[in-house]
């Protein structure tokens, strides 16, 4: 699920994760190493929130000899929290028909793929 503002994505699961990561280690730098994404990545999908809401959702403060770091705001603690929330709560509406699609489908293999279906070539139509 990802809540849009116009053709940016202000919000969704990767940008909750690292608002998460975030608010966890006190240190966009950090959470970048703990999500195996670049600093510039985790640092561009930051400024990128921050733009997309009415104020920050993340406040940063520069580095230097008492070391930088950064806080998830009082608006970011409560975009994450309704995020969450709102992820519960399509999984759960959804729940029963990702069980009956799931019955219908072949089982793996040993091998993880799914079976080969009738001409054996294993592909997708």
């Amino acid at each position: 699920m990802r809540v849009m503002q116009g053709q940016t994505i202000a919000f969704g699961p990767g940008k909750a994760d690292l608002l998460q990561a975030i608010a966890q280690t006190g240190s966009i730098s950090a959470a970048a190493r703990k999500m195996q994404m670049s600093y510039r990545r985790a640092w561009l999908l930051v400024e990128e929130m921050n733009r997309c809401f009415a104020s920050a959702l993340v406040a940063t403060a520069t580095g230097g000899a008492r070391g930088g770091g950064a806080a998830v705001t009082e608006l970011g603690q409560e975009v994450l929290a309704r995020y969450r929330r709102m992820q519960k709560k399509a999984a759960a509406s959804i729940a029963a028909d990702l069980a009956h699609l799931q019955g219908l489908m072949r089982a793996p293999d040993d091998a993880g793929h799914a079976a080969r279906d009738e001409e054996g070539d294993g592909h997708d139509a």
